[in-house]
């Protein structure tokens, strides 16, 4: 597949599904993209004339298009491939950038379809489809696995480049299913902005654990709650704080998780604007996750305040911590090894500030949003033009 000449300014459509995610996961790379003199389109699907202006701030030009995040429905992915396609011809868009599954597949498609010169896809962990749950595999999911691996190697044939964020996917997306794409480039993950998250040293007066994340079975909150239960037997004194919105369907429900408040077990304090206060107020940061993470941005969070870590070994968690260096990685599913990782970090104090800072010097090294740009821009050829000295 040939590209165009990289060295003019590009009309770049970033595609992807909620606005919230383009200001809280996308904002660097937006600005990054229109400081070097790029015309940025940011679409998604939830906008609302709070967000539209806060990308605007950016430098960046809101774009509403329809997309259902959950629908399996084929007409309707059909009809927002169809208005992908006419959005990106009508704005003479020169290059897609697009994440997360559905805007991968269908945005991709719809920008070969338009003969966009240039279609990136960034593939941020595999998801539900490949995630397996407790109680094991389900022929619903190997179905949903199936069509997803379909529509992967459909769509990813038609991408110039693909950023992959762990290496696992790439063994199973790539070398298992024998998927063709455009060239492949490894990234650490999405990275933070190190200044934002500011180091902090962890709190003395008492051994604070916190869970920050979608309140997902997925993302291990139920393991959560039923380790700080247990641990509040042993050591009343130790502190459990959850942060994240309630999900009923897929995870734990508002009066589920407001018993645990009641019996005193964690603290909650509802919807928070800004999560670096209470990363800093934390000792040990849990993520007990079987999801098919690409990178988990919350833990790379924590990393950059300098909170040690519990995670599991699972694809995309296993990438932030180094066993015994900056925290502890347990099997996904392991009720009592996530409690003795736990109890580790109470007999042994001292580990809370030693793996914290160990945690802050690999934040630096990988996951600093500023390097992670960097290389996106420089594979993608939207560095500005270094000039030559004056004579």
């Amino acid at each position: 597949m040939e590209q165009s000449n990289l060295a003019q300014q590009q009309c770049i459509a970033v595609v992807g599904t909620m606005s919230s995610v383009i200001l809280g996961f996308r904002g660097e790379l937006i600005k990054a993209m229109v400081q070097a003199g790029h015309r940025v389109y940011a679409f998604a699907s939830d906008y609302t004339a709070e967000t539209e202006a806060a990308v605007v701030s950016l430098g960046a030009i809101p774009i509403s298009y329809k997309l259902g995040r959950f629908s399996l429905n084929p007409f309707a992915e059909l009809l927002s491939a169809v208005h992908l396609y006419r959005l990106f011809r009508q704005y003479h868009i020169s290059m897609t950038f697009c994440y997360f599954a559905k805007p991968v597949i269908y945005g991709t498609l719809a920008a070969w379809v338009a003969k966009v010169p240039v279609r990136v896809a960034k593939i941020e962990g595999l998801g539900r489809a490949f995630t397996i749950g407790p109680n094991g595999d389900t022929i619903k999911r190997k179905l949903v696995q199936k069509i997803q691996v379909a529509l992967y190697r459909l769509s990813l044939a038609k991408a110039h480049h693909v950023f992959l964020l762990n290496p696992d996917d790439r063994k199973d997306l790539i070398e298992h299913f024998g998927i063709v794409t455009g060239q492949l480039h490894q990234l650490n993950g999405i990275g933070v902005n190190l200044a934002h998250y500011a180091r902090s040293g962890p709190p003395e007066q008492s051994i604070r654990f916190i869970f920050v994340g979608r309140l997902l079975e997925e993302k291990g909150i139920r393991y959560f709650l039923a380790a700080a239960e247990q641990v509040k037997q042993k050591y009343p004194q130790t502190e459990f704080v959850v942060l994240g919105e309630p999900d009923g369907k897929h995870g734990v429900s508002r009066k589920q998780l407001l018993d645990y408040v009641e019996r005193g077990i964690i603290y909650y304090p509802g919807r928070v604007g800004n999560v670096v206060p209470h990363l800093q107020n934390a000792s040990v940061f849990v993520l007990p996750s079987y999801y098919r993470e690409g990178v988990p941005r919350s833990t790379q969070e924590a990393m950059a305040v300098g909170r040690a870590v519990i995670t599991t070994n699972m694809p995309g968690c296993r990438e932030t911590v180094k066993h015994g260096v900056n925290g502890f990685l347990v099997p996904a599913h392991d009720q009592n090894a996530l409690e003795q990782a736990m109890l580790q970090f109470i007999q042994q104090p001292q580990l809370i500030s030693s793996m914290g800072e160990q945690s802050y010097r690999l934040a630096q090294q990988k996951f600093d949003v500023s390097k992670i740009n960097q290389q996106i821009m420089q594979v993608l050829q939207l560095l500005p033009a270094t000039l030559p000295p004056e004579q």
